[in-house]
């Protein structure tokens, strides 16, 4: 055995089995598999009367990909180039070993981990939808390195492997035997094997489509021909439109694609190399790394968070049956815990009930019976009493503290001692809520974000008063959901409803300024933010806006008067509301959609200053300011809850790693001089906190520069 590798051989047979095993939990691409997969491999074609080889992992998953330590801190570019090649030597040997060569795969197989699978001739894969299965390198601002761009194309076609490289799409083991990326389905560990030994044994000259005379590409598209041509210049389009040129590696993917499938496999190698070296030594993929995987890692771990061995919570209780009240009994119960949905309206519960059914309906992986019982998890009522037995209340009624103080009182009446109150509130500090509360320690903010099926953040805020047992056991529950909570202090707008409202509101407040609509859509979605600003206005609606204006004021007994207010108050005016109201930043009554006329009569001068450049960095700038105020405020813990936050929950350009590292690329001194200059032009608003002006006089970053 090497490096937790080794070569088995069954003499009847003639099948050699390639074990991976490497120390710890999983298999990974380092420097050490590369030692000993070649070694075992060497030894399977040393055996006398080899027939085939079954590359099979020892571990839960089959293997997960590259080492990301390694390519983490990976600078040198020639040093690297020379590492990659030697795995691509390696996997060409595995192929043109002379004996046919299949992939047990009775675990996942991600990034360079299916890479190893689409060297070998055949893949035979578990089936069950635990074990996933593609090449998710862009989302983390990489390519596949050692094939996948070139070998993936050759086994499915041109456009079904442009999809899925350039997405980074991960798909369950059914579907991809549906898509082509494996080739053979079993019900248990023990038949994988068996169906791998039988397929080598039906097959004994086997070898790869693409070194066989006459190959042509499935699909039907072939490379250098006007389908081709046509087909990668849609592709690109539809990258502009979507990535608007801001994240580099969906781009180098498909251009590693289109270059090399022009040439054969080995000079596509070489080709794909190339632009993966490119990235990796990237500072875009570092960003993205490190907060994509190191990051959240932290955080769905709860590292440095108290723990709970039990929740406790077996039974969850939602107030409120609207979008996300519905949303959330479904969540609850789609993980197992019984759900009250409560209103005061039957018709409103019955549309949340309906909701619920509509959502179990589309998870089609599941049978009939498995989406009844879903259900059967969920029950409406309009009786605060049937409560009781809640070990967890969540509220989600509307934004006003009077309201939400009436509800705490009723419900907290009924419950147990022991029973958590959560506010799903946005906006009000948890501290004011829970001053209805008769047991304040219980009490506690969880703010989901919507539509709550989909999105995968919650902010967990804790009130001064707030237990640690409670927080435990909240943070279990989040656990439970598979929601990747980040938990912040209490404060006014908390973190990611600040950071969201500084966003679209020095939107608003350009519009006021008198720059181009259409410049300042354009220029967020260059800046690499995922919703363009007043779009994503408009779908949470200018009357919400108005409301938390008003919230704002009332709380820092001040009126707000400045240009976005007063865009915002203007619009509510006109009946613009939203999508929702079919009016207002955008026309929707117009096919397509677009800006409305009328935005530039809310002008209140003409700006000296204009351009794409500009309005990027303005809308970057107000952004990263209110995370370093966080930050400096208390509200913030961890930098990589301000990372994870503003990405997840509110779509900061995920190419950039996040706000703070937006920061650390732009550079803290340029940071502060840029947003001083705001000030002294446009006010106060925009001046940097203590925070920042520190950091820039002692030259420092919020990360380790790699």
């Amino acid at each position: 055995m090497s490096n937790g590798f080794s070569a088995q051989f069954d003499a009847e047979t003639g099948i050699a089995t390639l074990l991976m095993q490497m120390e710890g939990r999983a298999n990974k691409i380092n420097m050490a598999f590369g030692e000993g997969f070649a070694a075992a491999l060497d030894d399977c074609l040393a055996f006398e009367g080899l027939k085939g080889i079954i590359v099979a992992s020892g571990h839960k998953d089959f293997c997960v990909g590259a080492d990301l330590d390694f390519v983490y801190r990976s600078r040198d570019a020639a040093v690297f180039r020379d590492q990659v090649r030697q795995v691509n030597a390696l996997y060409r040997k595995l192929e043109t070993a002379g004996v046919p060569v299949v992939a047990a795969l009775t675990g996942s197989a991600l990034g360079g981990g299916y890479e190893v699978a689409l060297a070998c001739h055949h893949r035979v894969a578990l089936d069950s939808p635990a074990v996933q299965l593609g090449l998710p390198e862009v989302n983390l601002g990489v390519i596949p390195g050692a094939g996948g761009t070139q070998r993936l194309p050759r086994l499915i076609g041109l456009q079904a492997a442009l999809e899925h490289v350039a997405q980074g799409k991960i798909v369950r083991a059914p579907q991809a035997k549906k898509a082509g990326l494996v080739d053979d389905l079993q019900p248990t560990r023990e038949a994988v094997l068996e169906a791998a030994a039988a397929w080598i044994a039906a097959n004994p000259r086997a070898k790869q489509p693409w070194d066989s005379k006459g190959f042509r590409y499935p699909g039907g598209v072939q490379p250098d021909t006007g389908d081709a041509r046509n087909l990668f210049a849609a592709g690109a389009a539809m990258l502009v439109k979507k990535t608007a040129g801001a994240y580099a590696a969906p781009e180098a993917a498909v251009s590693a694609i289109y270059e090399g499938t022009l040439v054969g496999l080995d000079a596509g190698l070489e080709v794909e190399t190339t632009y993966f070296v490119n990235r990796v030594v990237s500072d875009q993929a570092k960003d993205m790394i490190r907060t994509f995987w190191y990051h959240k890692n932290a955080v769905d771990k709860q590292e440095g968070l108290p723990r709970a061995d039990d929740a406790r919570v077996e039974t969850v209780a939602i107030l409120g049956a609207g979008m996300m009240g519905a949303g959330l009994a479904f969540v609850f119960a789609q993980r197992g815990f019984e759900v009250l949905l409560k209103d005061i309206g039957q018709e409103a519960l019955e549309r949340g009930l309906a909701h619920c059914q509509a959502q179990a309906g589309k998870l089609r992986h599941l049978s009939t019976e498995d989406r009844d019982a879903l259900l059967s998890r969920i029950t409406g009522t309009l009786n605060v009493e049937d409560l009781a037995d809640a070990d967890l209340v969540i509220e989600a009624v509307f934004e006003n503290i009077d309201l939400k103080h009436e509800v705490i009182r009723e419900t907290e009446a009924v419950l147990s001692p022991e029973a958590i109150f959560a506010s799903n509130t946005s906006a009000l500090p948890i501290g004011d809520l829970a001053k209805a509360s008769v047991r304040p320690a219980n009490f506690i903010g969880l703010h989901f974000f919507s539509p709550v099926e989909k999105m995968p953040l919650v902010e967990v805020i804790t009130a001064e008063g707030t237990g640690e047992e409670t927080l435990a056991r909240a943070l279990k529950v989040m656990g439970t959901i598979k929601k990747t909570p980040i938990v912040v202090n209490d404060g006014y707008g908390f973190y990611t409803t600040r950071f969201f409202s500084a966003y679209i509101m020095e939107a608003a407040q350009l519009v006021s300024e008198g720059h181009d609509p259409v410049l300042i859509e354009w220029a967020a979605r260059q800046a690499g933010m995922v919703v363009a600003p007043l779009k994503v206005f408009d779908e949470v609606t200018l009357s919400l806006a108005a409301h938390g204006l008003d919230m704002r004021e009332k709380y820092e007994g001040k009126p707000l008067d400045f240009g976005a207010a007063r865009v915002v108050r203007k619009m509510v005016g006109l009946g613009r509301t939203g999508k929702a109201a079919g009016k207002g930043f955008y026309d929707y009554a117009a096919q397509p959609r677009k800006l409305w006329d009328g935005l530039k009569d809310l002008a209140e001068g003409t700006p000296e200053v204009t351009g794409v450049d500009y309005l990027a960095d303005r809308l970057m700038l107000v952004q990263v300011n209110e995370a370093a105020r966080c930050l400096d405020e208390g509200i913030l813990r961890t930098h990589r809850d301000a990372e994870i936050g503003a990405i997840l929950g509110v779509g900061f350009s995920p190419a950039s790693g996040g706000p703070l590292a937006w920061i650390d690329r732009r550079g803290v001194r340029d940071v502060v001089e840029k947003l001083d200059a705001l000030a002294a032009r446009l006010g106060d608003h925009y001046a940097p906190p203590a925070l920042l002006r520190r950091m820039a006089e002692n030259g420092e970053r919020f990360f380790e520069k790699v």
